[in-house]
Order: C-alpha cells, then sequence, then structure tokens
C-alpha cells in the first residue's frame, strides 16, 4: 500500500486521538497535498518543526495501529467475499 495512501487512512481512523496539531499537520500534508514548506509557512513555524511533528504524528498513529489493529481488521473484511451492505455493516460496528 502506497505510504500517502496508509497514513491517510490511518489518519481517518485514529485522527481522533492525536493532539490538534498533529492532526492539522498530517492532515496537510497527507489529505491536501502540501509540502513541508508551504505547512511551515502557514502555521509560523519551521520547515523542521514540521518534519519532527510529522514524524512524531506519523509514529502515533502506527503505535495506535499496532495495538488496536483497525485498518488490518477492514482490510481483512474488504476480503471477504460477502454482500457489500454485510461489509459497510462490519465496518460500522468496529469504527
Amino acid at each position: 500500500m502506497e505510504k500517502t495512501v496508509k497514513y491517510s487512512i490511518l489518519l481517518e481512523l485514529y485522527g481522533s486521538l492525536l493532539t490538534e496539531k498533529q492532526y492539522a499537520l498530517l492532515n496537510d500534508y497527507y489529505n491536501q497535498d502540501l509540502g513541508l514548506s508551504e505547512i511551515a509557512e502557514n502555521l509560523e513555524i519551521t520547515r523542521q518543526a514540521v518534519r519532527d511533528n510529522l514524524k512524531k504524528g506519523e509514529n502515533h498513529l502506527l503505535e495506535l495501529e499496532e495495538k488496536l489493529h483497525l485498518m488490518q481488521k477492514i482490510n481483512q473484511i474488504e476480503s471477504l467475499e460477502i454482500d457489500k451492505k454485510i461489509k459497510e455493516k462490519i465496518k460500522k460496528i468496529l469504527l
């Protein structure tokens, strides 16, 4: 799975568990496709600060996935050969 897609999914699943700053940085980078310099300028911080906070946020998302396995479970559900409505109901239960 492409890194951008992976983190975008993880952000959707676990974004509410991040700090507002981490969520904003990750959302700008992975979902809004902004570069480090653009984010730094928007937030009035250094490019290095953006990168450091981005890495911390990514690590936090990975730790949450390691503990909760929501993305893994959703991928398993997607691979099942069952009715689409049933898949959606299972996802709603998990989330």
